[in-house]
């Protein structure tokens, strides 16, 4: 490797010359600020007569004494990428400057030494050689194309309309004076030497943070020879960044594609930010051959991957409805397994109607969990494992056995506690996505002529007893029960309802808002309003009326399998927070963290969950109160403990606690580490 400063224009101005965008890297990303950004500097140094050089950071390419037939020396970019091509802008726009003020001279200078090797054949003649798509655009503004659109986004001919406004017939010369003074680290690395991709992992440049998806696709594609390169990044790369992104806002999803199919791997949720680390581990310096088999798996995932992101892209509108409905609750984390099922269904594994049940019944399950108000953590490691109890032979039955036997926080949620949850649930205040899900369900149930209230301004929600109630309604109802409603049900489902006449129906009293003409109850289509079009009051009695007739068919919408789950011969593993207390009970095993641990006794268990808890991350017990609740002391210091119980060569915790005490203890240290859902154990019955 061999680092020395250089002047950018020098640079550049390298003869028979290209520097290669290769496919792996990124695409270029600049925003407009950061273009303002390196101008701004520009400018500055170039008006500054102190200032005799401005450093950018450094380019770091691959050389490899390699030229081609046509003598021009190939230098593939591995660093740099993003602010080699915005200086090239800058001269372009300089250079057409130069055009249109007829200074034939400067026009030429700039052309032939900046921006084109003159003598070198076409497909070399670029000195900055983008990827595809980008060569495109460099080689559309490199023409006289005033009267000729471009027909796609392009960041480079954002960014190049950008600097073409600021760089001026005023400015010119200080922006050529200031390029002159750039200069740089130019980082040469020789591949049989060095290790390309080592060193470009621990770059830390001034441009844009790589994500964990660059990083991937570096890895991949950095190791492999130009045609090997193209051939992957045409194959399968290109393709698995076209699918992995939500089109509604064009944001790359890549990385968490990826992670999803890691999860699905590695029966394992890589941290967000350990995407790439956890590839690596897991694909270790594989052949073209090995890589290729994990691309292909990829690639075929990745086109359903994309449906569950953009439902509208799903030809069948049943499908796609069901899509659209999970896409509106953001149920992301269960994508590794439903990428699976949907895997099958392309297959023709299962067909559409259990394709479509499971949809509904993942849409169940988490929404009834919504409802109380289950933590949503759980449903991490619950979608992590679910594909793996499938069993083709009896498809949606084995997912619906398997979500129906989870135990506590975990658990599928019984129609009683549902209902008696959703009764007082403040319904209003949550997520709107959620809520115009939970109203557009209600309403378009089994209704030919559905309504669509997402996208619909003239539909809104309307509080049958107004959120600020004239005064009338005091009178009606009396002072108790107005404050009875207003306390504890204003906001809940038996008060809510849709109207396209909110702004007209206000704070009226109930019989004003019900015969109002064109835009009262009595005239709603809505089957919301059917019930209440005919009342002649609100109260009470009628909010809890009409909402059995709500509760009702929210449990023919997100219904619970009505299967045999014949569970007294179940195994009774059951979560730890979710346990009676242990006195008098003895253990037949626990599971943690996936691993079972043959242990019978809760002191044992105490010990051994604070022993892994510790080895884990041991400064959690130090920057908490948690060392304090356990009695932890250095085994130098065991003399203050009454009965020293050793969890390492160095520490000690106290063992006198019963096991009631030990058990809540336990507890304590799994709620400090956020792993709440990890401890499984099961009574073995009384000692």
């Amino acid at each position: 490797m061999k680092a020395v400063e250089v002047k950018i224009e020098k640079f550049l101005d390298n003869p028979n010359t290209q520097f290669i965008i290769p496919v792996y890297q990124r695409n270029y990303d600049w925003t407009k600020e950061q273009c303002k950004q390196l101008l701004d500097d520009v400018l500055e140094v170039g008006s500054s007569e102190e200032m005799s050089s401005h450093f950018i950071g450094s380019i770091v390419f691959i050389h490899d004494d390699v030229y081609t037939s046509s003598g021009i020396r190939e230098l593939t970019i591995i660093d740099g990428q993003q602010r080699l091509t915005t200086l090239t802008l800058i001269y372009l726009e300089i250079y057409k400057l130069m055009k249109e003020l007829k200074n034939e001279n400067l026009e030429n200078r700039i052309y032939e030494m900046y921006l084109i090797n003159k003598f070198a054949p076409e497909d070399k003649k670029l000195k900055l050689k983008p990827t595809e798509n980008n060569e495109k655009v460099l080689k559309y503004l490199l023409r006289d194309c005033e009267d000729e659109e471009y027909s796609e986004f392009s960041k480079m001919i954002d960014n190049f309309n950008y600097l073409r406004g600021r760089i001026t017939e005023e400015n010119y010369q200080t922006v050529l004076k200031g390029l002159s003074k750039l200069v740089f680290v130019e980082v040469s690395l020789d591949r049989e030497k060095d290790d390309p991709q080592r060193i470009f992992e621990s770059l830390n440049s001034t441009g844009l943070e790589l994500t964990q998806a660059d990083l991937i696709r570096n890895y991949i594609l950095m190791r492999m020879n130009r045609q090997e390169q193209t051939k992957i990044y045409q194959d399968y790369w290109e393709i698995i960044e076209k699918q992995a992104r939500d089109e509604s806002s064009n944001m790359s999803l890549v990385s968490d594609f990826i992670r999803d199919y890691l999860t699905l791997e590695n029966k394992k949720i890589p941290n967000k930010g350990k995407v790439y680390s956890e590839f690596k581990a897991r694909y270790p310096e594989n052949t073209l051959e090995d890589l290729e088999i994990v691309l292909k798996q990829m690639k075929s995932l990745a086109k359903h991957y994309n449906k569950l992101v953009n439902p509208k892209n799903e030809s069948d509108k049943d499908v796609r409805k069901q899509l659209e409905y999970i896409n509106k609750l953001e149920i992301n984390v269960a994508y590794p397994f439903l990428m699976k099922v949907y895997d099958d269904y392309s297959k023709g594994v299962i067909d559409k109607t259990i394709f479509i049940n499971v949809l509904e019944l993942i849409q169940s399950f988490t929404w009834r969990r919504f409802i109380l108000s289950l933590p949503t953590n759980a449903l991490n490691k619950i979608f992590m494992n679910l594909y793996e109890k499938v069993d083709e032979n009896d498809y949606l039955y084995s997912i619906q056995k398997s979500l129906l036997q989870r135990k506590g926080v975990q658990r599928f949620p019984r129609d009683i506690e549902v209902i008696d949850a959703l009764k007082i649930k403040d319904v209003y205040n949550i997520k709107s996505k959620n809520r115009t899900y939970l109203l557009e369900r209600l309403e378009n149930f089994e209704n030919k002529e559905p309504v669509m209230i997402e996208g619909n301004s003239d539909i809104t929600i309307e509080h049958i007893f107004p959120q600020n109630p004239d005064s009338k309604w005091k009178t009606d109802l009396g002072f108790e029960e107005y404050n009875e409603i207003k306390e504890n049900y204003l906001n809940t489902i038996g008060n809510l309802t849709l109207s396209g006449n909110n702004g007209k129906l206000g704070n009226k009293s109930f019989i004003e808002k019900r015969d109002l003409p064109g835009a009262g109850y009595s005239d709603s289509r809505f089957w919301l309003n059917k019930y209440i079009a005919n009342l002649d009051k609100w109260n009470m009695i009628e909010i809890e009326k009409r909402f059995k007739l709500i509760s009702e068919r929210f449990l023919r919408i997100w219904k619970i399998p009505s299967i045999d789950l014949n569970e007294n011969a179940e195994n009774d593993e059951i979560n730890i927070f979710d346990a009676e207390e242990p006195q008098g009970k003895k253990l037949e095993y626990a599971i943690f963290f996936d691993q079972r641990i043959e242990i019978n006794q809760i002191s044992k268990l105490y010990v051994e969950i604070l022993k892994q808890l510790f080895d884990l991350q041991p400064e959690t017990f130090f920057t908490t109160d948690l060392a304090e609740k356990i009695c932890l002391v250095k085994t130098s210091k065991e003399g203050s403990l009454k009965q020293p119980v050793a969890i390492n060569e160095t520490y000690s915790i106290e063992g006198t606690f019963g096991s009631n005490k030990k058990f809540d203890r336990i507890k304590y240290a799994l709620t400090v580490f956020n792993l709440e859902e990890e401890l499984m154990i099961k009574y073995s019955g009384t000692s």
